[in-house]
């Protein structure tokens, strides 16, 4: 026998019959519309009382709660008892626990959705349940109570401001009629102040309240509440809210259309045992029974589209500090006295990255930018907990801007644990982008060694340097595969003997050569590459490289200098692989690379949120071989490619190829000149050596003391306008 349920509400009059299925069984619901008149609701009661299984009272609670205050309401609490026989329910007793499910039930489907946002809940009044569980995930939680019921200008906060408001709260609306506790939809009569719900990123609670109280303009705002309609979907997706969200159960998927009140009374009418106490308690093995996932419904096409990711960059050196608008005015001053103030800004907002998209998917991707603010001379002299602070302040402020995964560019993936300890402390998902920076740069070096000449890459020879780093250790087990004769080049001996016996495990064929210092071999190796995080030393003397050998600088900043270069007309240096990403990407901000060309690690950012991987990725020191594959396999599907061969921030020209391929042919045949070549360019390299050498250090002899302290007297007013201001991050 179908079970009947009475829905009583106090909106237009009507009377509807619907028949629902929840937990396997169809149930008839009829909801009749009082139009205002509690009188007419009691009567129904008493009219139906023992001829249905259970009675819902929509927006009509015997008791109100605010935080952990609660007072009973004298006229719901009457309406109750009005019947004898059929239990009444007002939603109390699921409201809360289905509320704090929901939210976790969306947190685990759209990870980061609600971590770092700005809660208002319109109202916190009898939403215990949903405040609490957001106030878990949220930055802050404010109650437009105050402004809602009281017609005042601020909202109350969380905690303190809650605990010491809700009690007066409360003694004023245990009273007042329902009408006002739980308003219908329309067009205020009064109106309330903008601001509280402008600043939120989440109005939560009625949709009556928040249809009636909130601004026209609810421009990317997340709205959660109980259930929805066809005409709050209309009038939300009119105002441009971006997504609504409802709590309460429903089948196939769809938005919630019945409220708590009619959910409890199902859960009543299908419960095992009828004499079963009407409390949370027994409606606890229901809830867990349901199949269900809270419906997340985006209201604008092309937010439904798009998933978005943020990427973290700093200067490499004091000359791109200068680039930023806010800061341009700096090279006035002396370079290491900005180098050092710069560095404590906390991280700034860049631009947004537009524009991406897959050819083989049609999933468009957006991507935030951030910078901090230090080189890596300051990254890598300072604890690493200072930078650790800035990445997590920097994934706390991506989070609030909608990003689900945060991509470390640069020095800021290598510095402690190479982003462990910041990926412990956020929500939001982090890699390094190490796993596609070793496939590009093989990729690359592969396709110049057989441009310089090279018609077997398995017969040749390769150098790693800096082996024993993340990036490093996986390009050497790699290349062995591929190459099988390679050399190990680190500092530390426990370590490279321990990638030894690792790649000699992996690959047996291979013939592995360990060495602290590079210079011994290079005069034997086809392919070098070097993947260090020095900052002032010699890393490879290219003086000794073997005639039309490659280099693959990963490094940054890099390894070999431009002038450095320039005495081996016939060795060719590229940076690692940089990265096409599909569509037509605009940056907004001027990487150090050409239109519509990535880095590998803000590249690899990209192609996983474009795949919709939103998992931390890669991460520590060891990189797993997997994973590198696994990204080209993701690389080739969306239609990635590699940038052409860049030497210098300059495209390397097949001509260019041609003619140091045809030097290094003649130096070959003739050992005499190339020894010659040798003896110039290392005579050149020592004077240039010498002209360093005399060059004044620290702050150029003409600024006095004063001077100094002036300079840095400014500079640090400055950094901390910038430190403490709060800027538009263009949400």
């Amino acid at each position: 026998m179908t079970k009947q349920i009475l829905s009583l509400h106090l909106g237009p009059v009507g009377d509807t019959t619907q028949e629902v299925k929840l937990l396997g069984q169809t149930l008839s619901v009829r909801r009749i519309g009082a139009d205002g008149n509690q009188e007419r609701v009691a009567d129904l009661i008493r009219e139906f009382d023992g001829k249905v299984d259970a009675i819902a009272l929509e927006g009509m609670s015997a008791k109100l709660s605010l935080g952990s205050a609660s007072v009973t309401h004298a006229v719901g609490d009457q309406l109750r008892k009005s019947a004898t026989q059929t239990p009444v329910l007002d939603g109390n007793g699921i409201r809360g626990a289905l509320e704090r499910w929901a939210v976790r039930l969306v947190s685990e489907a759209q990870p980061g959705l609600f971590s770092q946002k700005n809660v208002l809940m319109v109202p916190g009044l009898n939403h215990r349940g949903l405040a609490a569980a957001l106030e878990e995930k949220a930055v802050e939680v404010n109650y437009a109570d105050s402004i809602i019921y009281f017609r005042l200008p601020t909202p109350l906060g969380s905690y303190v401001g809650l605990d010491r408001g809700a009690g007066p709260v409360l003694a004023q609306l245990k009273d007042e009629p329902f009408r006002r506790l739980f308003p219908l939809a329309g067009t205020p009569g009064v109106a309330r102040t903008a601001a509280p719900f402008e600043h939120a990123d989440v109005l939560a609670g009625d949709m009556g309240a928040i249809r009636r109280y909130a601004p026209a303009e609810l421009k990317r705002k997340i709205i959660v509440v109980e259930s929805a309609s066809d005409e709050d979907i209309a009038d939300l997706r009119g105002r441009g809210a971006e997504m609504v969200i409802t709590t309460m159960p429903w089948e196939n998927n769809d938005l919630a259309r019945l409220p708590s009140p009619v959910i409890e009374a199902i859960f009543v009418a299908l419960r095992p045992d009828p004499a079963a106490p009407l409390n949370e308690d027994t409606y606890l093995n229901l809830m867990a029974d349901l199949v269900w996932t809270p419906k997340i419904l985006r209201l604008k096409e092309e937010s439904a589209q798009v998933n978005r990711f943020a990427f973290v960059i700093h200067p490499l050196s004091t000359r791109y500090i200068y680039k930023d608008k806010r800061l341009r005015y700096l090279r006035f001053l002396p370079e290491k006295l900005v180098e050092h103030y710069v560095a404590e800004i906390s991280p700034m907002y860049l631009s947004r990255i537009t524009g991406a998209v897959s050819p083989a998917t049609g999933q468009r991707v957006e991507g935030i930018l951030l910078t901090l603010g230090a080189t890596p001379r300051e990254l890598m002299r300072r604890d690493p907990s200072f930078t650790y602070r800035r990445l997590i302040k920097a994934a706390r402020m991506s989070e609030r801007m909608g990003a689900r995964i945060m991509g470390l560019g640069a020095f800021t993936s290598v510095v402690g644990d190479a982003g462990i300890t910041v990926a412990q402390k956020v929500d939001i998902a982090i890699t390094s982008g190490n796993s596609l920076t070793v496939a590009a740069t093989l990729e690359t070096g592969k396709q110049a060694v057989i441009k310089m000449g090279a018609t077997d890459l398995s017969q040749g020879k390769a150098m790693i340097v800096g082996a024993t780093g993340s990036i490093g250790a996986v390009c050497a087990r790699l290349l062995a595969q591929a190459i099988y004769n390679v050399v190990l080049v680190a500092p530390r001996p426990e370590r490279l003997i321990a990638l030894k016996r690792q790649i000699e495990a992996e690959t047996p064929q291979a013939v592995v050569t360990i060495a602290t210092r590079a210079d011994e071999y290079l005069g034997d190796v086809d392919l070098i590459v070097t993947t260090t995080t020095a900052l002032k030393t010699r890393i490879i003397d290219i003086t000794r490289c073997k005639p039309g050998a490659v280099i693959c600088d990963v490094a940054r900043p890099p390894d070999i200098s431009e002038e450095e270069a320039a005495l081996r007309p016939d060795v060719l240096v590229i940076e690692s692989g940089e990265i096409l990403i599909p569509g037509d990407v605009d940056f907004g901000f001027d990487i150090g690379l050409p239109p519509k060309t990535a880095y590998a690690c803000l590249a690899e950012t990209t192609l996983l949120a474009m795949e919709g991987i939103f998992v931390d990725y890669t991460l520590g020191r060891e990189i797993e071989m997997d994973r590198v594959k696994e990204i080209y396999r993701l690389f080739k599907k969306h239609g990635f490619q590699l940038a052409g061969m860049r030497s210098f921030d300059q495209y390397v020209t097949d001509e260019e190829i041609a003619r140091k391929r045809a030097i290094a042919d003649e130096l070959r045949r003739d050992p005499a000149r190339l020894q010659r070549l040798v003896a110039d360019a290392r005579h050149s390299r020592e004077a240039v050596s010498v002209a360093d050498a005399v060059k004044p250090k620290g702050f150029p002899a003409s600024l006095s003391p004063q001077t100094v302290g002036a300079a840095a007297g400014a500079l640090v007013a400055l950094v901390g306008g910038l430190f403490f201001s709060r800027r538009k991050t263009g949400r």
